[in-house]
């Protein structure tokens, strides 16, 4: 439920909207973003991909199912604020433990609603993804706009860390392991070890900061690069062990901040798009198949390669594989040997979507098959 305490939500151009504190009563910043799901609100405010986020939610409608113990893709919710239209008065599914709003405010997260989100999103369409300030204590929107424009910005924030786990751990193979994967913990969503142990995959889950003979030291069949948060530029680290991983010629499979950095890795640059693609309803074209995919997004920085050429690297060649039919943003890259064999490739988007939709699934056989096909695990 929402309270009746006043809030103030100011972008950073000035923009102002009035509505009701929800969730959290307090003050809280980030990038102001949009998610167009109808369903799954549990699934993105616990993605770590949103931490230091403000996510606008499109639906006009939120809340309605309540929060469950089953659905969380992490131990917590990470958006940094919260902006709904009408919060959802009840609960209304038999597995729901707690509203959304009472889970806001027992977790700190600060909130607004009752504004028009339909004309913020149009804003954030046509400027631009921007900070933000939400506010129930604060009256003053210029007050506000000073704080907003002093907090800080996404371009150039190395934020894995922040997310990753601290000790590794391990996800076991649903039946007879085939195989070991080092999965590099940059903002990992619990579905992914999960799609992985379904396919007999024993995954284990390492900190942000893992060096590569942590890598070796689990002896892969294959690596795994996570979603995670913040600016692709600044991750060098996990751009170093990855290029150290391709040249000892270990299967690399990378999803969404995995793409990007998989792009660095090979020689392109990313950059920021104006506001992003955060929803479940993208249609991508699977260049290698020929089908078009409705998939799951949660972005604001992509690869720059060129879509109808083939890159010479030091690991192989490389070509785009995956492109976003609505704006002709690379979805998706792949790296083959001298043979033609693939030997490393990555998605933008997220085939683990637990809320759907689910037609990217068979990316994870593709990585079986890439991990077999290397003469790499096998029934254990």
């Amino acid at each position: 439920m929402s309270s009746s305490a006043p809030a103030l939500l100011v972008l950073e151009d000035g923009r102002t909207f009035r509505g009701e504190a929800y969730g959290a009563e307090g003050e809280t910043f980030g990038e102001a973003v949009f998610a167009t799901g109808m369903t799954g609100y549990q699934e993105t405010l616990t993605d770590p991909s949103y931490h230091r986020q403000v996510v606008v939610m499109t639906a006009p409608h939120v809340g309605n199912t309540g929060m469950n113990d089953e659905d969380p893709e992490s131990s917590r919710i990470w958006v940094a604020g919260y902006v709904v239209r009408d919060p959802a008065r009840m609960s209304s599914s038999w597995r729901s433990r707690r509203s959304l709003g009472d889970a806001l405010r027992d977790q700190g997260v600060v909130g607004i609603s009752g504004i028009d989100t339909r004309a913020l999103t149009r804003h954030l369409r046509e400027r631009g993804a921007m900070r933000v300030g939400i506010s129930s204590t604060e009256r003053d929107p210029e007050v506000l706009l000073e704080r907003v424009r002093s907090s800080a910005e996404m371009l150039g924030a190395d934020l894995s860390d922040e997310v990753s786990t601290s000790q590794p751990y391990v996800v076991p193979a649903v039946g007879a392991r085939r195989f070991t994967v080092a999965a590099l913990d940059l903002g990992i969503k619990a579905n992914t070890p999960r799609m992985m142990a379904e396919r007999g995959i024993e995954t284990h889950v390492l900190p942000a900061t893992a060096t590569l003979d942590e890598v070796l030291a689990v002896t892969p069949d294959g690596l795994f690069f996570s979603n995670g948060p913040g600016d692709p530029a600044a991750a060098n680290a996990q751009v170093a062990l990855l290029r150290e991983a391709l040249a000892a010629g270990i299967p690399y499979f990378g999803i969404c901040f995995g793409n990007q950095l998989f792009g660095r890795a090979l020689g392109f640059d990313t950059y920021k798009l104006a506001y992003g693609h955060r929803g479940i309803n993208q249609p991508v074209l699977d260049r290698t198949t020929g089908k078009v995919e409705v998939t799951a997004h949660n972005h604001g920085f992509a690869v720059r390669a060129p879509l109808d050429a083939v890159t010479g690297t030091p690991y192989g060649e490389v070509s785009v594989s995956h492109v976003c039919l609505n704006d002709g943003v690379v979805e998706g890259l792949e790296l083959r040997d001298a043979a033609g064999r693939l030997t490393a490739f990555s998605v933008q988007y997220h085939p683990e979507a637990a809320a759907g939709p689910h037609d990217a699934a068979y990316l994870f056989d593709r990585f079986v098959g890439l991990m077999d096909g290397a003469g790499r695990g096998g029934d254990r």
